[in-house]
């Protein structure tokens, strides 16, 4: 295997015109095109038709995060225009659900615009009227760090979640190369039909494609379906600056995994598993080395590390692996673990539990990109060629690809 600290993200460009990139959802979730790739052959579908294509007696896995309202926009006294990007809590919160629990003040990491205006000690104010009521929102800069800045908010009244703050005081975070401002409707469509948990910074646009009626047709083929949450960060948008993946520092993620899933899954191995989206994949993918280090006993946190896959000699089954994870997880007595991954797959991964992937046309020299192509093999180049030939949308709104694994 190819060493992958050695693999240049020189090879993972490709041209995408800005007229490629689909700035607007299509009206329809499920009208969007389907580009399938299975047995080194390209068919076409409409989005609508995917159930026809799905393998039956399968298992399909949906991450259920929901997309924060994480960007606010405050003015200075002065009338400046500060823009805060609420990427993810302080160190100090367990985890992001917590965190958004928190009644009348909170810790987070942001970037934000403007930031060479805001002075130290100039407490930024926003007023918002919910609830029939006045919510007085301010924001203290506490720290800058080379990649964020750490910012206090507080809010009164006191008797308001955080998660209901940035509901009502922010916006719904569009991608960087969505170049337009967000609108009403992007509240509702940069959402899957199916989001429930808070988190992300950023849509799992796999999903953005289902419908309920799609969802719902999925017992015609005997095809089983379950959740997983992977809390989306900016830093999926991240680029790969480095020439080469061994200097690329992967983002970590919040993940959270209900023992009932990691039971089924064990239940259904032998099975086609169905990731949608490159962040159930992650995630799914992860379970296996969160179980090899329970069972392998390894000191340490037990989270994924962007290098544990290929740093492993002693071989462990999926089954020995998923094992010690429901173990570990049941007698915790949670139900859940909640944990972080920055699982980097890139081409020479193998691959533990998934064998087939729904998503979207990926970003020129991008972790995703590299994880397709460690997926498919040299087959991305051609997909990708095609998809711009035959006029397919890219990125988060774009269209969507079916792929089954070598």
């Amino acid at each position: 295997m190819t060493d992958p600290k050695r693999i240049s993200i020189a090879a993972f460009d490709y041209d995408l015109p800005e007229n490629r990139i689909a700035f607007f959802p299509k009206e329809k979730r499920d009208s969007s095109r389907l580009l399938v790739w299975q047995h080194h052959s390209i068919t076409e579908k409409a989005f609508g038709e995917i159930i026809s294509c799905l393998p039956p007696d399968s298992l399909i896995i949906f991450n259920d995060t929901r997309v924060l309202e994480a960007r606010i926009i405050f003015h200075k006294p002065t009338g400046g225009r500060i823009e805060i990007f609420c990427l993810e809590p302080g160190n100090i919160y367990p985890d992001i659900t917590t965190a958004l629990s928190r009644y009348g003040a909170v810790t987070w990491k942001c970037l934000v615009g403007n930031a060479a205006s805001w002075t130290t000690g100039l407490v930024l104010e926003k007023t918002i009227t919910f609830r029939d009521t006045s919510l007085t929102l301010l924001a203290k800069l506490v720290k800058r760090e080379s990649s964020y800045f750490e910012i206090d908010f507080s809010w009164s009244p006191e008797n308001v979640s955080f998660a209901e703050v940035l509901h009502h005081a922010g916006q719904i975070p569009l991608p960087p190369y969505i170049k337009r401002k967000a609108e009403t409707s992007d509240a509702e469509r940069y959402q899957t039909v199916y989001a429930h948990l808070s988190g992300s910074v950023a849509a799992p646009t796999a999903g953005l494609h289902f419908t309920d009626a799609i969802i719902n047709s999925l017992h015609e083929k005997n095809i089983k379906k379950d959740f997983v949450t992977l809390h989306v960060g900016a830093g999926t948008f991240k680029p790969v600056k480095s020439e080469t993946m061994g200097n690329h520092e992967m983002h970590s993620e919040c993940i959270e995994i209900p023992l009932a899933l990691v039971q089924k899954i064990y239940d259904n191995l032998g099975r086609d598993i169905i990731a949608v989206g490159t962040t159930s994949l992650r995630t799914l993918e992860s379970l296996y080395w969160l179980g090899r280090k329970l069972y392998l006993d390894l000191p340490g946190e037990l989270q994924v590390n962007q290098w544990d896959p290929y740093n492993n000699n002693e071989k462990v089954s999926v089954r020995e692996s998923l094992q010690a994870l429901i173990q570990s997880i049941a007698l915790s007595g949670n139900n859940t673990l909640m944990t972080k991954t920055n699982l980097l797959i890139v081409p020479g991964y193998e691959f533990k539990l998934v064998n087939v992937l729904i998503t979207n046309f990926h970003q020129p020299r991008s972790t995703l990109l590299l994880l397709v192509s460690a997926f498919i093999g040299e087959n991305w180049k051609g997909i990708y060629a095609y998809a711009l030939e035959k006029n397919f949308r890219f990125l988060s709104y774009g269209d969507a690809c079916l792929l089954f694994r070598q």
